[in-house]
């Protein structure tokens, strides 16, 4: 199957071993990220998913704050290897904060009451596309990440230092940068056991 598509699935892979070697700078970077998120496709073209787009001191900022907060439930014996890999975060080149706007779930629901129910669930929908769309144009230009859920912990923090509207709610965090450790062989489940394919 000859497809730039697929193939940038394959070698979409979490890359904990960030570093700051990447080609593109911020600009081209931030662009690439607002792309990807403006051309998800969402239910009823709600547009829900939002992002923070963190760069250089203010990602390492955003991951000594999760530290701190982390540092309030998890057992000081215990804490190291969290403080490493939050670390790992902090040295790449900068971490996009993905929000959903709980304020446009609401006014869907409010709007067409006969779907209220589905609504939150479209809603996280798009926001697992955009995350995945954003990773896939990183991938496609070479720069590694991860996808992190150390929400509601930083929630409060987070939306305090960078002015976050009370009506975005955190779903994920992906710090990226540079590749700066190789990948292990990825297994897969039989096709059999995954797939019914009927016609």
């Amino acid at each position: 199957m000859n497809s730039t598509l697929i193939e940038s699935l394959k070698q979409r892979r979490t890359q904990y071993a960030l570093g700051k070697n990447v080609s593109l700078d911020k600009d081209a970077l931030t662009q690439r990220i607002k792309e990807a998120i403006r051309h998800t496709p969402s239910s009823f073209n709600s547009q829900s998913s939002r992002a923070v787009i963190l760069f250089g001191e203010q990602s390492e900022k955003f991951w000594a704050l999760t530290k701190a907060e982390l540092s309030k439930i998890v057992p000081a014996d215990a804490f190291a290897p969290t403080a490493a890999k939050l670390d790992s975060f902090a040295a790449g080149v900068g971490t996009v904060l993905f929000y959903e706007d709980q304020s446009v779930v609401k006014g869907l629901q409010e709007q067409f009451a006969l779907y209220a129910d589905n609504f939150p669930v479209w809603s996280e929908q798009a926001g697992g596309m955009a995350q995945f769309a954003v990773w896939l144009a990183l991938t496609e230009a070479g720069v590694g990440a991860s996808l992190q859920h150390y929400n509601p912990v930083a929630d409060e923090a987070t939306r305090q230092e960078w002015s976050v509207p009370a009506t975005w709610k955190l779903r994920a965090q992906m710090p990226f940068g540079s590749h700066e450790g190789s990948f292990g062989e990825k297994a897969f489940m039989d096709d059999s056991q995954r797939f019914i394919v009927k016609g």
